[in-house]
Order: C-alpha cells, then sequence, then structure tokens
C-alpha cells in the first residue's frame, strides 16, 4: 500500500498491482483481500486508474485457481488487467464482460504491427510492447493500429531475454521466471575459469563451485548477464512524437524512495513537453542519484551497440555497477505541532547528520538544525526504526515528505 500511495502522490496517473499468486513478481509485497478497503478508498480519494496484472503464464492448476477466485476479484476497483496469456481473454470477457479493459502484457512480446491488430481484434484496447520495439517500428504500429493505445516501458530493470522469456532461473534452480518467481541468476557474480576438462574458457559462478559455462571474457568475477537499467527521461518528445499513450516505470521489486524519484522525474519531463519549462531538468538530475545500475535506452534507437554521438545513449556518464548517493531514511508523518511532526523511519537518523527532505514540489531541502523527541517528546540524540519519534524543525514540511541523506555521512 505504502508504494501504491506514494506513486499517486508523486505523479503516477495509474498503478498496476498484483496477487502473488498470478502475477510476475510474486516475490513483492503483493495485494491481498486486507487491503482492499485501503485500495477503494485510496482510488476515490485520488481519482487514479488500477490495473491488475495477471502477466504469468498460466498452468492447468493456475487456471483452475483463477477460475474459483473470479468473483473475489470482482469486488475490487480494477480498471484493466495486464495479461500475456490468451487463454485468460474468453474467461475474463465472460465474468466482467466489458466493464474492465485488458492490456496485453509485455511478456506476450508484440512488436509489429500484425501482431499488434490481431490483439486488438481479440478485445485488447492496449499493449505494452516488448522491450525490444525501436521508436521507429512503434510509429508503424501506431499508423497500422491507431485506435490500439500503445504503451511501454521507459525506465527500470530489463531482462537479457527476450521480453522475460527467460528459461535461466529454472535451470539453475527450479525457479521459473515465467511464474513470477525468477532468482534473477543474470545478476550473479560469475568469474572466468577454464573448464578442467578440457581447457575450455567458461562462467563459474560464485556459490556453484565446479559448475561451468563455456564463454570468452575478461579475467576476475563478472555480472556478464546483468543487462542495464533503462531510461528514457531524455527522450520524452520522441516517445510522444512516435505514439505512445502511456509510459510505464518497472519498479514493484523497488523501494518507496525509488518509486517516489523515478515517478517524479518522469511526471515533471512529461508536462514539460507541453510546455517551456525547464524546472524539469532539476528532477532529471536527482534521478541520477538513486540507486541503479549503468543507464541505458535499451532498444528504442536501434538493435545494435548504443551510439552515444548519435544521441542513442543518456546523456549522463555512468560507471558500471551500482550506484547509490543517498540513503533513504523515511517519511515525514502527521504535523503534531507547529514545527513538530511524527517519524515514518526506515533507516536511523542522528542530530549530528545534515538531513534532506525531497516532495513531489520540492528539491534538496537541506536541514542540520533539527532536532529529535521520543514519544514522551523529550530530546533524543538519535531515532530509529520502529519507534515513536518526532522531528523538530523550522523547516516548512508535509506529511508524506521524504527523509534522506547522503549515503557516505559517518
Amino acid at each position: 500500500m505504502e508504494k501504491l500511495r506514494v506513486a499517486f502522490a508523486y505523479g503516477a496517473d495509474a498503478a498496476y498491482l498484483g496477487f502473488t499468486d498470478f502475477s510476475l513478481r510474486a516475490n513483492a509485497q503483493n495485494f491481498s483481500e486486507s487491503d482492499l478497503a485501503e485500495v477503494q478508498l485510496l482510488k476515490q480519494q485520488s481519482g487514479k486508474k488500477i490495473y491488475c496484472t495477471m502477466n504469468i503464464l498460466f498452468g492447468e492448476s493456475e487456471l483452475e485457481e483463477l477460475k474459483g477466485q473470479l468473483e473475489t476479484i470482482k469486488g475490487w476497483p480494477f480498471d484493466a488487467f495486464i495479461i500475456s496469456d490468451i487463454g485468460l481473454v474468453p474467461i475474463l470477457k465472460e465474468a466482467f464482460g466489458n466493464s474492465v479493459e485488458l492490456h496485453l502484457s509485455t511478456q506476450a512480446s508484440c512488436i509489429n504491427s500484425s501482431s499488434a491488430a490481431m490483439y486488438h481484434q481479440m478485445g485488447f484496447s492496449r499493449v505494452i510492447l516488448g522491450r525490444e520495439t525501436s521508436l521507429s517500428d512503434i510509429r508503424k504500429i501506431k499508423k497500422a493500429v491507431p485506435t490500439l493505445q500503445l504503451e511501454t516501458f521507459v525506465h527500470g530493470a530489463m531482462c537479457m531475454a527476450y521480453s522475460g522469456r527467460c528459461l535461466l532461473s529454472s535451470h539453475l534452480t527450479g525457479r521459473s521466471a515465467n511464474q513470477g518467481d525468477c532468482s534473477h541468476t543474470c545478476r550473479w557474480n560469475y568469474r572466468l575459469t577454464e573448464k578442467l576438462s578440457s581447457g575450455e574458457l567458461a562462467l563459474e559462478e560464485e556459490q556453484r563451485e565446479g559448475v561451468y559455462y563455456p564463454i570468452a571474457e575478461e579475467d576476475g568475477y563478472t555480472t556478464i548477464l546483468s543487462s542495464k537499467d533503462l531510461c528514457m527521461i531524455d527522450h520524452i518528445q520522441e516517445l510522444l512524437d512516435a505514439g505512445i499513450d502511456s509510459m510505464k516505470i518497472e519498479g514493484r521489486m523497488k523501494s518507496s524512495y525509488y518509486v517516489a524519484v523515478v515517478t517524479r522525474a518522469y511526471r515533471k519531463a512529461i508536462d514539460a513537453s507541453y510546455t517551456d519549462d525547464t524546472s524539469w531538468k532539476a528532477y532529471r538530475d536527482d534521478l541520477m542519484n538513486i540507486s541503479h545500475r549503468e543507464y541505458s535506452t535499451g532498444f528504442f534507437f536501434g538493435r545494435g551497440p548504443i551510439d552515444p554521438k548519435k544521441g542513442t545513449s543518456i546523456d549522463k556518464s555512468t560507471d558500471e555497477g551500482y550506484h547509490q548517493q543517498y540513503l533513504f531514511c523515511g517519511f515525514i508523518g502527521d504535523q503534531v505541532k507547529e514545527g513538530v511532526y511524527a517519524l515514518e523511519l526506515r533507516n536511523q537518523i542522528r542530530e549530528t547528520q545534515t538531513l534532506e527532505y525531497i516532495g513531489n514540489d520540492v528539491l534538496f531541502l537541506e536541514d542540520s538544525t533539527f532536532s529529535l523527541l521520543d514519544e514522551h517528546f523529550e530530546k533524543v540524540g538519535q531515532a530509529d526504526h520502529g519507534k515513536i519519534q518526532y522531528l523538530v524543525t523550522d523547516k516548512p514540511l508535509s506529511k508524506g515528505y521524504i527523509i534522506r541523506r547522503l549515503s557516505v555521512v559517518t
């Protein structure tokens, strides 16, 4: 619920959520019946849309389970179902009619106009294109099927397989990526070694000594199979011109802080595309401060190597591996007195540190003169996660503001 609230508060027009049994993020903090009342209230208050992800590949057992839960699902305020298994089309149509839209998941790998037209005829109002679709192909698809809404991922983790159709996880751990239980084997550490029997160069995974995967690569452990992160923040206008109706951010497995910063940056960039406002660039720069792998524009500008000279990579130099400038500390809660706010912490903060607050329209609001109070309003030197504590400050804050600090602060 927290991430859903944050996504809406920081600029999302819609959010997608899943149930553990039918979602490709089985290990995310998915939703259950206990969340229903809160979701209904949030949707009513915000006026935003909520989409339900049912994008696993269904076996017979999952199909029977879904049929048994349809009456329960009818109680949720969903505007659309995101599915990849076309066997669900007649089931959902019979249960919901035209009251809930059908959106085709990127997992279906729709990357051409013929496929898009076929899905539209089947009753899909929107296609979430495969991540392999270029801007050139998007323009052709939109021209061929102008009444079909096109959605694409613009930010977040990418898969080294074809739109997530990967068998690495199943092969190495028995956990199926297509059933929402990917073990992210492509993110593991590997090193180059010599296969004992033949001397052939191979990859050896850090935790699987003696298991070899033939390959040629540099020496030392590497995440050779791990893809970069997608980032299209500098190319919003090109996406709109190509015919994209909806831009999607990957992040159900990420933190609320990540959701806030990324959603806010793209909200500002999209809004600015209709005006001459350049203030969005400051939010774009803050996007570079969250934890991320090296950024890439993926396949939008072609299927070959990315050439920065042709404007096909993000205008930001990055190093290999993860980047993290800030440590997410938590949220500002209710104001209990003038200048006194409840704390909803995720990490410890201390009086000796300099904090920074951010909000939907607030950037880099520093505070080094705050003080901390315990549950009895007695002054303390530090505040911790899980305790009732308060922050005293002269800064103009609001409930929901994010508290962070430089990750290198001692």
